[in-house]
């Protein structure tokens, strides 16, 4: 998009922040795993590779990555873009994997970046849904593993060595479509909009993944 202004012309970007292996085409795509930095490092790659620190599944993103146009980023800390330069940040899967601190972090940065009126579009695992599915089956096992609150502790010195370099992942908080609203009210977006799967609120979404993560998601849109 393109906005005019008595002394210029300022293109405005959209971006999809923690895209994984789902950048969005002709979008801006970050992205904080080690992987986006390895990429650019292959002699680095093959020494890990080496030493067996490397996963299948690790190596896979990597060699994606340095496919594919993405940015890393530490979104809590600092997006790279200009003040009020964003029009549209899209984010699936990565805001459970933020503390409560955190989270605040990354709202504030959003909130720099965004042009008032600008749309975040979050997707993220449905408590709701999650525990709906634990009162209907009763399996306590199988909803403490879709919850991906705690992953096995490292034994031995190469699955500690593996967890310096790539790091580990899991979820720090889960929300419901009403915690997620307040969340966001008390952090500066004036309207929420729960929204079904494969709808969105934003002009000329493109190429945007409108039915990423499917199967437990809830989806939120809200505007600044």
């Amino acid at each position: 998009m393109i906005i005019s202004t008595n002394t210029a012309k300022i293109s405005l970007f959209r971006v999809n922040i923690g895209c994984g292996m789902s950048p969005t085409p002709d979008w801006l795509n970050f992205d904080n795993s080690p992987s986006v930095r390895l990429a650019k490092y292959p002699l680095f790659i093959k020494t890990l590779c080496a030493f067996n620190l490397l996963r299948s599944t690790q190596l896979d993103f990597i060699h994606f990555c340095q496919r594919s146009q993405i940015t890393w980023a530490e979104v809590t800390k600092h997006i790279p873009l200009p003040n009020h330069s964003v029009e549209v940040i899209y984010s699936s899967h990565m805001l459970e994997h933020l503390d409560r601190n955190e989270v605040v972090l990354f709202l504030r940065e959003a909130r720099r970046i965004l042009i008032k009126g600008g749309i975040l579009r979050l997707a993220i695992p449905d408590l709701n849904k999650l525990i709906s599915n634990y009162v209907q089956n009763g399996d306590a096992d199988s909803f403490m593993e879709s919850m991906h609150v705690c992953k096995p502790r490292p034994k031995s010195i190469l699955d500690k060595l593996r967890i310096l370099v790539v790091g580990t992942r899991h979820h720090q908080w889960l929300y419901d479509s009403t915690s997620l609203a307040k969340l966001l009210k008390e952090n500066g977006f004036t309207e929420t909009y729960p929204l079904p799967i494969g709808q969105t609120r934003i002009i000329n979404s493109g190429q945007l993944n409108l039915h990423e993560d499917a199967g437990d998601s809830m989806y939120l849109e809200a505007v600044l």
